[in-house]
């Protein structure tokens, strides 16, 4: 499966979580808020410290953006396999759905927001993925 050509056909699985991405001061620790959840994810740059993770985990007062809902793609991905992003962001770009990506060693997620998941699996099955409802 690697060094396939932009345009590879996936599959993807839709999570059940409602996901928020916070943004924390780039001196932050990790929260427990976050990293006790199933799913999470955190990037530190030297401006900020990123947390993805459900939204009821959040605590008022974090900066965040919550009613995101993540689609992954079913793995493990090979780290030669090209366009696979591509082949995703392309379509959803077509429709207007707006994204945020996250990747681990593993696979890609790509978050919408719940109300643009309708469309944005609309879309992505036009384009011939496979989109499962876990």
């Amino acid at each position: 499966m690697s060094d396939e050509a932009p345009g590879t056909l996936l599959e993807l699985s839709v999570s059940g979580w409602r996901l928020a991405v916070c943004r924390l001061g780039p001196g932050a620790g990790v929260p427990a808020w976050a990293s006790e959840a199933p799913f999470f994810s955190v990037t530190r740059s030297p401006e900020e410290l990123s947390v993805v993770c459900p939204e009821e985990r959040v605590p008022e007062g974090v900066r965040r953006e919550g009613g995101w809902r993540a689609l992954k793609v079913r793995g493990p991905l090979d780290f030669g396999q090209t366009g696979i992003l591509f082949s995703l962001l392309g379509p959803l770009a077509g429709v207007g759905v707006g994204v945020f990506a996250l990747s681990t060693h593993d696979t890609d997620y790509v978050l919408v927001k719940e109300e643009q998941l309708e469309l944005a699996v609309s879309a992505l099955v036009r384009e011939g993925h496979i989109v499962h409802r876990d």
